[in-house]
């Protein structure tokens, strides 16, 4: 997931790692930086010897201006990464990394791969990212790795990579509180123990947040618990996660009407409710001959609910206004029964202002969706470290078994919209085929059988060659429940390979150059959601099944990194070039039908860029500086309907989209800034800035039109130590208060009435970013 986004040695971090198993992670900087080669780990790879760009990040740098935060930690450290917030909510944001996404979104098509713990963390239905569902307290480490064929599925850009803690490696206790901008308040409990043989480590966290817009509140409740036992030479760990989540993200508004409050929603609400277990077993054993074998066994299950509201394109019926009709339609809307829908909407706070509406509105849908995934796996890994023909080795060979079975369900219930655009009923449960609102049960039963190989072969004392390969089984089956022919039966097969090369220069200086292949199957949200003669809801709704292709791509990547002993420090730099050609690319594209879209393979696409950064860390100083230029582009024309984009003057006008066009959403130029110091033993001070260039909007896929504009922020956080035990701190975000939107697309605003800002005609909407807030708290360790 967050995977390969800037690898950057540069922002390595603070938690050496050992292995991919949840072992023990010192705090201290080691000059011995170590990763994970493949989904399992092995026994650890040295950096300089990774033929791709790579980045790691720890604890420390997880509370780094405030209570623990896994995201805010990527976005704020790598340049290569950039979070979008494309629903407004904190908590369910888009992470880009090279131009790829793992988002929460059905509608975002999956590019990186995301393990927690040793377990894929993309869900089976659409290989979607909660992220949400992450505990962010009990994250030790936090790897990014360029794309590697290893890690499976969706690693197109890469993968992201988060170690949990165990009793072992994160002993002693720690209770910690903040509140502060926006009603927000939450609180975190950890504590882990080893005696002997046994371990055990526990955590828990709860947030409360009102929102900084208008009807958005969330609530999170997050626990992790894991209890292992360590003798000679075997390990093993039960890790059990749970989530109980509510979250508000109200999505992006016009442009004309956040020009006059920016905390203003369009339509609402937009929740989502996620429920979430998790169990892993997980177990380590060294075997004869210097081989050792990992193995884990998890089962999942996810209950999602969502709730959208939304502007419905229908009036009264021109030959009967007692019924209610499409926009130029003359046949009614149905019900689940098939009787037709009567016109029980009434104008009364509209009449005055906007006289269409007296005999009836404006409508509004509800668009419900419920989704139930139980997933399971299994997964074993043999790994070996010794000379091969008189040469080091490291060789690492797994097999892994992914099943998952959900239970979909969505359905539109229309009613009326309230005078400030809410959803207020009566909520008559809509079956109108002609109209493109169809009530959708589907069961859908995928699996993913894998085989990989790992090799890393020092040639020479200072030059290594890692050979990589992995083939995978997918099969996806979908079943109709209420006899809307959603049926059908798909198989993916692709073996995809990979080599490199990484040679230590010397003086701390090494250089790396590798060729990759990555590939993900169309997911079963996705195939179901593939015909443009049946559409379904931007939120969620699958309604078709034909055929879509496996995405496949083709990464080459170089660069050079060095790491520097300093008398009281040390300094690490990278800088590195990529390129990716992805090969039968999906998109979500723009219907005919107003708030409708389907799935569809866009053929090639490109990604390519540059980054670079550097980090000191001494005794009183920690700074970074980190940079990305993206640049992503399609190189196959095709032809869209143009949507609400302002440059056509009908929704189905013909948009061609040319070789050479710019991807909406990704921006160009990422520089992250960051400087901590010690003035006090006691005293820790920071500062941070991020500067972000302008992205297109999404449904300008053509670059038509302007994009969004560029925008820069500034973060002040301190931290004073009373004693050993406890912490004060402070955080400042948005310190100027800067006016941004991280995501821009096109509605047409026209068809609701906004009594605050009459005669909208602008179809710009974004999303728009969080003003200024701060936030204190304290930590207690024991």
């Amino acid at each position: 997931m967050i995977g390969g986004r800037c690898a950057f040695a540069a922002a390595l971090a603070t938690l050496p790692c050992a292995a991919w198993a949840q072992a023990a992670t010192p705090t201290e900087i080691q000059s011995l930086e170590v990763i994970a080669t493949t989904p399992l780990g092995d026994r650890g790879a040295p950096v300089e010897a990774a033929p791709a760009a790579v980045a790691v990040l720890g604890t420390a740098d997880f509370r780094r201006g405030g209570p623990p935060s896994v995201l805010r930690t990527l976005d704020g450290r790598l340049g290569g990464v950039a979070l979008t917030q494309a629903q407004a909510n904190p908590f369910q944001p888009n992470l880009m990394y090279r131009g790829f996404e793992a988002s929460p979104l059905a509608g975002d098509p999956q590019g990186l791969a995301i393990y927690v713990g040793g377990v894929r963390f993309n869900q089976p239905f659409g290989d979607t990212v909660n992220w949400d569902l992450l505990p962010d307290v009990a994250v030790a480490r936090a790897e990014l790795v360029g794309s590697n064929p290893a890690f499976g599925l969706n690693a197109l850009g890469g993968a992201v990579a988060f170690t949990l803690k165990d009793g072992a490696s994160a002993p002693g206790g720690e209770i910690e509180f903040s509140g502060g901008g926006f009603g927000r308040r939450q609180g975190s409990a950890q504590y882990g123990v080893a005696s002997g043989s046994l371990s055990a480590y526990g955590a828990v966290s709860v947030l409360e947040d009102d929102g900084w817009r208008d009807h958005s509140p969330s609530r999170l409740r997050n626990a992790y618990a894991n209890v292992g036992w360590q003798g000679d030479g075997s390990e093993i760990h039960l890790g059990l996660m749970g989530a109980d989540n509510a979250l508000t993200g109200n999505g992006p508004a016009p442009v004309e009407l956040l020009a006059l409050r920016r905390a203003s929603v369009f339509t609402y609400p937009d929740e989502t409710d996620n429920r979430y277990g998790r169990a892993v077993l997980s177990g380590s054993r060294t075997l004869a001959g210097d081989w050792t074998l990992n193995g884990t066994a998890h089962l999942t299950a996810l209950r999602q609910r969502t709730a959208n509201g939304d502007a419905a394109e229908v009036e009264p019926c021109d030959t009967n206004p007692a019924l209610i009709c499409p926009d130029d339609e003359d046949a009614p809307l149905t019900d689940e029964a098939g009787a037709a829908i009567p016109n029980v909407v009434t104008s009364s706070a509209y009449a005055a202002a906007f006289p269409r509406y007296r005999r009836g509105g404006p409508y509004a849908l509800l668009n419900r969706t419920s989704t139930r995934t139980t997933s399971y796996g299994l997964a074993a890994q043999l790994n070996r470290t010794a000379p091969l023909l008189g040469l080091a080795n490291r060789f690492a060979a797994g097999l892994s078994f992914e099943g998952a079975r959900t239970r979909f369900a969505a359905g539109t219930a229309i009613g009326a919209l309230s005078a400030d655009r809410a959803f207020v009923g009566p909520g008559i449960e809509v079956d109108a085929e002609d109209a493109g609102i169809n009530p959708v049960s589907v069961r859908t039963r995928n699996t993913d059988w894998g085989a990989y190989v790992s090799d890393t072969l020092e040639l020479a004392p200072a030059l290594s060659l890692t050979v990589s390969g992995r083939y995978d089984h997918v099969t996806v089956r979908l079943r109709d429940q209420i006899g809307t022919e959603l049926d059908g039966d798909h198989t993916f097969r692709r073996f995809n390979p990979a080599a490199g090369l990484a040679w230590r220069i010397g003086g701390g200086v090494s250089a790396y150059g590798g060729y990759s292949q990555a590939s993900r199957a169309p997911t079963p949200a996705e195939l179901s959601c593939a015909d443009p003669a049946s559409p379904c809801s931007l939120t969620n709704f699958f309604v078709a099944d034909p055929p879509l292709k496996r995405v496949d791509a083709h990464t080459l990547e170089a660069g050079f990194r060095g790491a520097h002993d300093l008398s009281d420090g040390r300094l690490t730099w990278r800088a590195g070039l990529y390129r990716t050609e992805a090969r039968n690319d999906i998109q979500l594209v723009a219907s005919e039908i107003n708030g409708r879209g389907y799935f569809t393979n866009v053929g090639r696409t490109r990604r390519e860029g540059i980054e670079a950064g550097l980090t000191l860390r001494t005794a009183a100083i920690t700074a970074f500086a980190d940079y990305a230029f993206t640049r992503a582009t399609y190189r196959t024309g095709f032809t869209l309907n143009a949507g609400a984009n302002p440059a056509f003057a009908a929704e189905d006008d013909p948009m061609d989209v040319e070789r050479g066009d710019r991807r909406p959403g990704v921006p160009a130029h990422n520089l992250k800034l960051g400087l901590d110091v010690t003035p006090l033993p006691a005293l820790t001070v920071g500062a941070d800035i991020q500067a972000t260039s302008g992205r297109w909007y999404a449904g300008d896929e053509a670059n038509l039109n302007q994009k969004t504009r560029g925008y820069w922020l500034a973060g002040l956080h301190a931290e004073y130590r009373l004693g050993e035990r406890w912490v004060v701190y402070g955080v400042v975000e948005n310190l100027f208060d800067r006016k941004y939107a991280t995501f821009g697309t096109y509605a047409p605003v026209d068809i609701v009435p906004v009594l605050e800002a009459p005669g909208l005609d602008d179809p710009r909407s974004q999303s728009p970013g969080a003003p200024r807030a701060g936030y204190l708290g304290v930590r207690f360790s024991f």
